[in-house]
Parts: structure tokens; sequence; C-alpha cells
């Protein structure tokens, strides 16, 4: 290389570094002010941009994702009622900043079309309801199904390799080794209460656990009117009272399970007699609880607490 050449060999190096970086920088795009989740990334990396209206699916996306995604979801206070959830200027501008954007609709959270509407961005938006078929007024609890979180983890995996074409194969290796590690001690929590206690008649407080009841095989005998009216908020009938009132104290039910995140005075009254009857009783929560948790780590809390409510009734002849 001649004297002359050497100069522009090196200012051709410089700017191939500089549109490198320029890359990197569109790609992983503005940081918001409350960013959670997945490490720093090298700089060169593809990163999609992702904002989860609620960290249950925030937390799925996150493991899957990876190095390629930087993961942000807005309602992440235990202490929060996702279904009476108001966004702020901050969620506004979360919201903006997405490449990604996943929402879980049938009405949970209405809110995250309207921002978007009102904004000029176009993200990929993944709406869990419109993917999984559920109409205006159905079930919004889907993340409480295991066979629709996988349906939901197969979108998002398919949404990431649209986004990032160069990466399909690390999303699917990603996929894997969440189905097969981060899953397996709630997929061996679900299956250890089927197989101990099939059958087994529960009360519940709200629609929360009719997505999971039918999944552990339990028999949910609570009226589908009662749970779904404190779920949404509603006035509950004096029919559906009775009906409780006469499965607990007639020991109709084995355990009760309850949102203590949305305890009303209905659900009070029921767990004072639950109470009052020895009858045990298990917490499910609407969000990760704690906020930092994975959406696998909660669950199987969860269901392990389910396990020795069940077991508990058992020993005490209530089975």
């Amino acid at each position: 290389m001649t004297q002359r050449e050497r100069p522009i060999a090196t200012l051709r190096r410089a700017a191939m570094l500089a549109t490198a970086a320029c890359v990197a920088v569109a790609l992983l795009g503005p940081t918001p002010g409350s960013a959670e989740t997945t490490g720093s990334s090298p700089p060169a990396t593809r990163v999609v941009r992702v904002v989860a209206a609620e960290n249950f699916w925030g937390s799925i996306a996150s493991q899957i994702g990876g190095v390629h995604a930087r993961v942000v979801s807005i309602i992440t206070n235990p202490n929060t009622d996702p279904h009476s959830y108001e966004p702020t200027t901050q969620d506004a501008r979360t919201l903006a900043d997405a490449g990604f954007v996943i929402e879980n609709g049938i009405g949970y959270d209405p809110w995250v079309p309207k921002l978007l509407a009102a904004d000029d961005g176009h993200p990929e938006v993944l709406n869990v309801g419109t993917l999984l078929g559920i109409a205006a007024g159905g079930n919004p609890h889907r993340w409480y199904n295991p066979s629709d979180v996988q349906t939901v983890v197969k979108e998002i995996v398919a949404d990431y390799q649209r986004l990032d074409p160069a990466d399909r194969g690390y999303f699917t290796q990603q996929r894997i080794r969440f189905d097969t590690v981060a899953l397996r001690p709630y997929a061996a929590a679900l299956a250890a209460i089927k197989a101990g206690y099939a059958g087994t008649p529960v009360g519940a407080s709200e629609s929360i656990f009719s997505m999971l009841a039918p999944a552990l095989g339990l028999n949910l005998i609570t009226p589908a009117s009662f749970l779904k009216a404190i779920s949404e908020g509603n006035d509950v009938t004096a029919v559906d009272r009775e009906t409780i009132d006469r499965q607990i104290k007639q020991h109709q039910i084995r355990i009760y399970v309850y949102n203590r995140q949305n305890v009303t005075p209905d659900v009070q009254s029921q767990l004072k007699e639950v109470k009052a009857e020895h009858i045990p009783t298990a917490t499910i929560t609407e969000t990760l609880t704690p906020a930092n948790a994975t959406y696998q780590a909660w669950q199987t809390r969860q269901l392990l607490e389910i396990h020795a409510a069940l077991a508990t009734a058992a020993t005490r002849g209530h089975r």
C-alpha cells in the first residue's frame, strides 16, 4: 500500500465503523425512562424495542427476546388493578418509542389502542385476544390458561423473526429453552395437581381461576356469573350469594382460591365464612408478584400454594 493509499483506507474503515454504530442505535431506539428487563447488549447487537401493557406478557417477551429485545412493561405494581388502570403521559411516550407492542385486549387494556392511535408510529402490535379469537366480553385472563400461553409464545417468536429476520434461529432457540427449561417446574406443578386431585370441587373469588382450574383438572363449582361480576366490578346477585354460602357451609368446596388484588366486600364475606368452616385457602394475583419475578416463578409459586391447600383439605377429610 502506498503512502497516499494508507489515509484513504483509514478513512474508509472509520466510515464503516460509524455506519455500523448508526445502525445499532437505530435498532435500539431511544431509551424510555422506566426500562425493565433484559441486560445490556453489545453495541452492534440488533435489538427490538418492545412494550408490553402488562408485565406477565412482558416477562415472557423478555425471555424469548433475550439479547435481541429490550422490554418495558407498563403495569408492574402488584397493588394495581389492571382492570381500572389509568395510563400516564409517560406511558404514551413509552408506547411511542416501541417497535413491537403487546396488549392483552378483550377489554382488559383499552387504553393501549387509544394511545397508539394518537401517535404517528406504526409498531408491530400483538393483541392477545385477537390472536386467540376471544370476542369482547370474554374472559381476558388468558395468561392463566397454559394452552393460550403457548399460542402467544409462538406468535411472539414469529413477530420477533419478522422484525429481526437475521436472528430467526436465535429466537427459535430461545423458545425451546423457555419451554423445556424455564417452564419445567411450572409444568411439573400443573401435572402434580392434576394427578393427585383431579375432580376435586373447589371455589374461587373471580374469573381468573376459571382459566386455570380446567388445566389442573379441578371442578370449579362457583357460579360463573359471580366470578365474572367480581372480576368486572359489577354487582353480585342474591341468588349467587346464597349458592356460594351453601357451598361453603355444606363443605361442597374443598379449597377456596381468591385474587388478593381484588378483595371486594363480597369476597371478604366469603373468606370469613371459609375460615369459620376451616376450608383451606390459596391466593393468586392479577400481575407478577413480586414485580421483578419471572412469569414461571410467579405461576409456580401460586401452584405450589394451591397444591398445599388441596393436601391440607385431604388430611382433614374434606376431599
